[in-house]
C-alpha cells in the first residue's frame, strides 16, 4: 500500500477509527511527522489533539544508537525507557543528558503552543497516532507515557509498520490499527508518494485548528 501523503494517510486511517467516534476519544500525536496524519484522524473523530515528545538519548561513545528514551508527560515529568541492553553509561553523564532532552522537550512544546491548554486523557479513549513504524523503539515510549495517563483504553493506529514490531507493540496496547505490514521494510517515507519534512510551524498550526483546542495567543509586541 502506497499513500500519496499523510494527509491521504491519516483519511484512511479515520475511516478504520470511525468506530470510536462515539468512546470520547482524545487523538495524541508523536510530533512531527504524526501530526498530519492525527489532525486527519482528529476531525474525522471530532476528538481533541495533542502530542507526546518523545527524545532519544544515544550511547556515550555512539550517538547514533540509542540507549534511552525521554518521555513528556503530565507534570513535565518524564520516564526513561531502557531500549537497548548492555550499555551502562554513567549515571552522572545519563542525568546531565535526561535534563538537557527536558530542557529541549519543554522548548518544542512551548514552540508548538501544546505546552497549555492539553485535553484530559484520564479515562477516556486515547489514540496514539504516527505516520508509520519502524523498530517501534520511539512508538514504545510514547505508549508507556500515555498509559501512565490512565486511559480507559490505549489505541495505537498507524498507517504502515513491519508486522514483527507490530506484533511486539501489541503487548502495550488494548488494541492496534494498521492499514499496511509489509514483508519489505526499510523505512516509513518508501511507502509515500509526498514524505515532506513537517516543520514547527506546521505543527503548531494544525494543533491550533484542531477540534475543541483554542487558538494559541497572539505574541505581544
Amino acid at each position: 500500500m502506497i499513500f500519496a501523503d499523510r494527509q491521504d494517510a491519516g483519511a484512511r486511517l479515520a475511516k478504520e477509527l470511525a468506530r470510536f467516534k462515539d468512546a470520547d476519544p482524545v487523538v495524541i500525536a508523536l510530533p512531527r511527522g504524526g501530526v498530519p496524519v492525527a489532525f486527519e484522524v482528529a476531525q474525522a473523530l471530532d476528538a481533541p489533539l495533542d502530542v507526546v515528545v518523545v527524545r532519544k538519548i544515544g550511547a556515550p561513545s555512539e550517538p547514533g544508537l540509542p540507549i534511552a528514551a525521554v518521555v513528556d508527560g503530565d507534570r513535565a515529568d518524564t520516564v526513561i525507557e531502557d531500549i537497548l541492553q548492555g550499555i551502562s553509561p554513567p549515571q552522572a553523564w545519563l542525568r546531565d543528558q535526561v535534563a538537557r532532552e527536558l530542557r529541549e522537550i519543554d522548548q518544542q512544546r512551548r514552540r508548538y503552543g501544546s505546552d497549555t491548554n492539553r485535553p484530559h486523557v484520564r479515562g477516556k479513549t486515547a489514540i496514539l497516532v504516527d505516520d508509520g513504524v519502524a523498530t517501534g523503539t520511539t512508538t514504545r515510549a510514547a505508549l508507556r507515557a500515555v498509559r501512565r495517563l490512565q486511559p480507559k483504553r490505549l489505541v495505537l493506529a498507524v498507517p504502515v509498520a513491519p508486522a514483527a514490531v507490530l506484533a511486539a507493540l501489541r503487548a502495550d496496547v488494548d488494541e492496534a490499527v494498521c492499514l499496511a505490514t509489509p514483508s519489505s521494510f526499510g523505512a516509513v517515507g518508501q511507502f509515500y508518494r509526498d514524505f515532506p519534512t513537517v516543520d514547527d510551524a506546521a505543527v503548531r498550526d494544525l494543533l491550533a485548528r484542531a477540534p475543541h483546542r483554542a487558538p494559541p495567543a497572539a505574541a505581544g509586541p
